[in-house]
């Protein structure tokens, strides 16, 4: 999988977080501006979360990714 490739997965990935999140509250028919701010940072968390052990699983099987491993441990 190349950068960009992978970079097009862990978006979409981290989307699908953001859409279980609100799933899970049932707010899908609400407005985002209709949401409080701990919930916005409870859907930026799931998508943080999911861009980690996207990340994680990337550096273990191609470790030579020096940015992202660097990234992941700051």
């Amino acid at each position: 999988m190349t950068d960009d490739e992978w970079h097009a997965h862990v978006t979409r990935e981290a989307a699908k977080a953001i859409g279980a999140w609100l799933e899970a509250r049932g707010r899908l028919h609400q407005a985002i501006h209709c949401l409080t701010m701990p919930e916005l940072e409870a859907m930026a968390i799931a998508a943080i979360s999911r861009f980690v052990v996207m990340g994680s699983e990337r550096v273990r099987t191609k470790p030579q990714d020096d940015a992202l491993t660097q990234f992941l441990l700051a």
